[in-house]
């Protein structure tokens, strides 16, 4: 279905193109309404480029647009701008075919791709804590919405489950484990061993050295340290599973570091023979002399002691994404430290020839109220098990409070839905790049732009329809047509939305602006786009609802009203959960 931005967009190239000027313009949804609907400053851009008063330009490509059929006649505002204010026919039409399809008009894309996305990525031996919250969600909202676009997507955990801690872990396993606190909490065990072992090895040789080869051996295949590896993973997976049922996240592979371990020693030869990497002082290094930004930053892929490291295993995975998931595109959502990392990453794979688009996303981080990354009050890293948990047990207090009529089972999964919702929202809702501060008071409150303030916008529209008696719609439910409003055969079925109040007029242009939105979030990666845009339109509802009266209006008002508000509660719907974020039927 094209959308009212991509059928003005169209009408005004083609303006451009009658004008004498090249078929290439922005139009934009409009900043303020009192302006219109959707603006461009293609005459301000034209007019400084050719020296032309950009004013007169815009008169005179307003003089060969044709949108009678979409808009009034556009207008010159400013030094040039042209403002687009749609016709109330054209924005009744289009919303009834919103309301029609079952992609509330979101159109998928011409040209899908396979798709790798790199998320989460946590530690084996470590609990995962609230800096990786961040990765996670966001790579999540990512994979749901190119998938809805129509992508191929394939989710990737790249787990750390090799590396030189190891060597610590063994040691402590064989030295210092307490066998029924491991039964009783094994990560809490493994972390502590890990701890303990760390502190020896700092002020003991013997124990550092004693941890080497415990690690020397498990690089070595020993039977002994492999089986014990193999327990400390498949603990730290559990714990890691956990995590995700809460955060209902799902991936199709969890390949770990080791599992390209076989896959090394051939990514080194191979760049020593294509002349990209050369030894240098016992190591196998790749200079980029003839990159300003990376020239004196050289990468090593291969240590003097022989080793690799996890630039060595991360050039192995592009190869595998590449060679054997035949990924054209690769996204790795991973913080902005390793932005340097990435970039001498994606370098080496260009010099060896590699096409694949790949792309570092990368995210702020989540701060204290002290404004400083959040730590616990012996200062460690949170938990994150532990953090959305208590997300949970906060959101049943005020469920408790403010229902206390439900059965258990309803407040404990509203609970879950409202308070990983809201961890969910509060990141996402944000810019990514930017650092934010986590908040319960503000990330769970009913008011402001909020996953909870969101939900209960769609539970008040669901409250509508069960006072209104009409045929409940099984949730989820897209693509529901007039036929749905029929009520117990007698209210007349709607087949034509009436717009006449200004707030319902600007709620319906709102829901048209649905598929506009969507495809956006995946052009610098911004899934705060969404969630912006989902705030408005629950805003543009309330507005909607304490104007126009829906179960008390007369027909044909009352069943336009009726269809208008089951549109939002479909489109608040799916716009949550492409950001996975689930809605409750009552809070």
């Amino acid at each position: 279905m094209d959308t009212f931005q991509s059928l003005l967009a169209k009408k005004l190239s083609d303006a451009l193109a009658r004008a004498g000027l090249p078929e290439v313009g922005e139009l934009t949804q409009a900043t303020d309404p009192r302006f219109g609907d959707y603006q461009s400053n293609v005459a301000l851009v034209f007019g400084k480029q050719r020296g032309e008063n950009p004013r007169a330009l815009a008169e005179k490509i307003v003089a060969h647009l044709d949108v009678d059929e979409f808009c009034g006649r556009p207008a010159v505002a400013g030094t040039g701008f042209i403002n687009f204010t749609l016709r109330q026919a054209a924005v009744e039409k289009q919303t009834l075919e919103v309301l029609q399809d079952d992609r509330l008009g979101v159109a998928e894309t011409e040209s899908p791709r396979r798709i790798v996305i790199d998320f989460g990525s946590p530690n084996v031996a470590k609990p995962m804590h609230v800096g990786h919250i961040r990765s996670t969600v966001l790579g999540d909202a990512l994979a749901r919405v190119a998938k809805f676009l129509g992508h191929e997507v394939i989710r990737d955990n790249h787990v750390g489950d090799w590396g030189t801690q190891f060597g610590m872990v063994i040691w402590g396993w064989k030295n210092l484990l307490d066998r029924q606190a491991l039964q009783r909490n094994p990560l809490a065990e493994i972390v502590r061993v890990y701890k303990e072992t760390n502190e020896r090895a700092s002020r003991d040789t013997e124990v550092r050295e004693a941890c080497r080869q415990e690690l020397v051996k498990l690089q070595a295949g020993d039977k002994e340290n492999t089986d014990i590896w193999n327990e400390c993973v498949a603990f730290s997976m559990q714990d890691f599973e956990r995590v995700y049922k809460l955060l209902d996240i799902r991936y199709d592979l969890q390949c770990g570091e080791s599992f390209y371990n076989d896959q090394l020693p051939n990514v080194v030869d191979r760049l020593l023979k294509a002349g990209i990497a050369e030894i240098s002082e016992g190591a196998v290094v790749v200079f980029f002399r003839d990159d300003p930004d990376l020239a004196d930053k050289p990468l090593i892929i291969r240590k003097r002691d022989g080793g690799f490291n996890y630039a060595t295993t991360d050039l192995a995975t592009i190869d595998y994404r590449v060679n054997e998931l035949k990924a054209d595109t690769i996204w790795y959502v991973v913080g902005a430290p390793q932005t340097l990392h990435f970039k001498q990453i994606f370098a080496v794979a260009q010099r060896e020839g590699y096409t694949v688009d790949v792309r570092h996303v990368t995210f702020g981080s989540v701060l204290g109220e002290d404004r400083k990354l959040m730590k616990t009050r012996s200062g460690e890293n949170v938990p994150l098990r532990e953090l959305l948990e208590e997300a949970c047990r906060r959101a049943r207090k005020i469920i408790d409070e403010k229902n206390p009529d439900l059965s258990e089972d309803e407040k404990n999964d509203i609970a879950e839905k409202i308070g990983i919702g809201a961890v969910k929202y509060a990141d996402l809702s944000q810019y990514r790049t930017t650092d934010y501060i986590f908040s319960w008071y503000k990330m769970l409150s009913l008011h402001g732009n909020t996953a909870p303030y969101l939900q209960n916008a769609y539970v008040r529209i669901r409250s509508i329809f069960r006072k209104a008696g009409a045929i409940a719609v099984a949730t989820p439910l897209w693509g529901v047509g007039a036929a749905q409003y029929e009520e117990a055969g007698h209210r007349p079925v709607a087949t034509a939305f009436t717009l006449t109040e200004p707030t319902e007029i600007n709620l319906a242009k709102r829901l048209c602006q649905f598929a506009e939105i969507v495809p956006q979030v995946l052009n610098g990666f911004r899934p705060n786009i969404l969630a912006n845009y989902l705030f408005e339109l629950a805003n543009s509802f309330h507005a909607f609802y304490e104007a126009c009266p829906v179960l008390k209006s007369e027909e044909p008002a009352r069943s336009s009203r009726l269809m208008l508000s089951d549109l939002t509660a479909r489109v608040l719907q799916r716009g949550l959960d492409l950001l996975g974020i689930k809605v409750p039927e009552r809070m």
